[in-house]
């Protein structure tokens, strides 16, 4: 009963808390299957070119989610839809341990990554609403903390425990857990920031502007196009750096693989240190010189004048750009409108996942037509691009009015 009246005495703190752990939660699952792939494969007798399926399967569902998102929230409320959509990831995760082959755990994927998407955005949305730039950043933060905790859960399972299934149910009943406690906090998810004042600023989750409204709106598809190309050079930078310097450049492995890691590393750092200092500057600023400094870091590993530049570029870009992402979600208003933001958040994280996966199979196309060093070039031109379309959107703010 005292943890109760505590929550009920801090909601705010309380909510912004288990947010965190969500967040977690949601990178739990990608640092799992990485680790138990080759047990997955050996059990289910899969072939490599396989494996595929079920990041098709699990990327559908996300982006569907994610994209409707602003009207489901809109329906059935944050709290709902937090609730539902961890009670089903975290049965997903259960059912995968429990499937008779590899066709069953593709078609649960799909139900995954719904699951995935909606928690994803629904958060996404709900801390752009009503809280600061800073709590944005380590919320995405959070998310690097739980791709770290899922290796060494699976890890354990593994050699513990013998067996990839208890790393599957460890973090499904985690999961399941986290639903019973959003379902608790329905009403403190839908609370109004001061019940004893009658009128009170519109949030963004208070908006109810259809999808079909939002679509119309041009600046909607340039401020997804953003998260697509955003999240694409994220991605393929991580995906290809070690292939690039082991294939390309004659890096020893072990050293390729530091080099890797220094990019995830300086990543997470970038992140949290941006919680700090995100209120000494505006968010438009720090998004500007955060993608100058990751075309500077491309374009060093373009350049490549001596070995340790590699090391240097792949670090650069890890820190630059570590910010970039939730400060585009906070930046939402200021470039759609508090109209169709709520709704548009949930379309930019749909086309981060069409991006995901889309800019990296490119680079990998360009890479077998020319060579592994055309890599950073792609990524140099993807970060001008992403440069020159932020000043667009900057610099030509919405003229419409932003309520109805």
């Amino acid at each position: 009963m005292n943890i109760v009246h505590r929550i009920k005495s801090h909601p705010g703190l309380s909510l912004i808390i288990l947010a965190y752990i969500a967040f977690i939660s949601l990178g739990m699952p990608d640092g799992l299957f990485g680790v138990a792939l080759p047990s997955i494969r050996s059990d289910f007798a899969v072939p490599l070119d396989s494996v595929g399926f079920i990041f098709i399967a699990s990327t559908t569902g996300y982006m569907l989610s994610s994209f409707l998102s602003g009207a489901i929230i809109a329906r059935l409320g944050v709290g709902r839809v937090l609730a539902i959509s961890c009670a089903l990831t975290g049965s997903v995760l259960i059912g995968d341990t429990l499937v008779p082959n590899w066709a069953s755990m593709v078609a649960l994927g799909l139900g995954a990554g719904l699951g995935a998407g909606a928690i994803d955005a629904g958060l996404n949305t709900y801390v752009a609403a009503h809280f600061g730039e800073g709590l944005m950043q380590w919320l995405h933060a959070s998310y690097g903390i739980g791709v770290t905790l899922g290796p060494i859960i699976m890890t354990y399972a593994l050699t513990s425990l013998n067996s990839w299934r208890a790393g599957y149910r460890i973090v499904g009943i985690f999961q399941v857990m986290l639903a019973a406690c959003f379902a608790l906090t329905i009403a403190m998810w839908n609370r109004k920031d001061n019940p004893a004042v009658a009128e009170q600023p519109k949030r963004l989750t208070d908006y109810q502007t259809s999808v079909g409204e939002t679509l119309r709106q041009p600046r909607v598809w340039l401020s997804v196009l953003l998260f697509l190309l955003y999240t694409g050079v994220e991605v393929a930078l991580g995906a290809w750096v070690y292939t690039l310097l082991t294939e390309s450049r004659g890096v020893d492995p072990a050293a390729a693989g530091f080099w890797t890691g220094s990019y995830w590393a300086m990543f997470t750092v970038g992140r949290m240190l941006a919680g700090l200092y995100t209120h000494r500057v505006s968010a438009n600023t720090l998004v500007r010189g955060s993608l100058l400094a990751g075309l500077a870091g491309a374009a060093l590993l373009w350049w490549n004048p001596v070995p340790v530049a590699n090391l240097v570029a792949v670090a650069v870009c890890g820190f630059a750009i570590a910010p970039v992402f939730p400060a585009l979600v906070s930046g939402t208003s200021q470039r759609v409108g508090e109209r169709f933001a709520a709704n548009t958040i949930g379309m930019q994280i749909a086309g981060a996942g069409l991006g995901g996966a889309l800019i990296p199979g490119i680079a990998g196309i360009l890479a077998r037509q020319f060579s592994l060093e055309i890599i950073p070039v792609w990524l140099a031109v993807l970060f001008a691009a992403l440069l020159g379309l932020f000043q667009f959107l900057t610099f030509h703010p919405r003229r419409a009015p932003q309520t109805a």
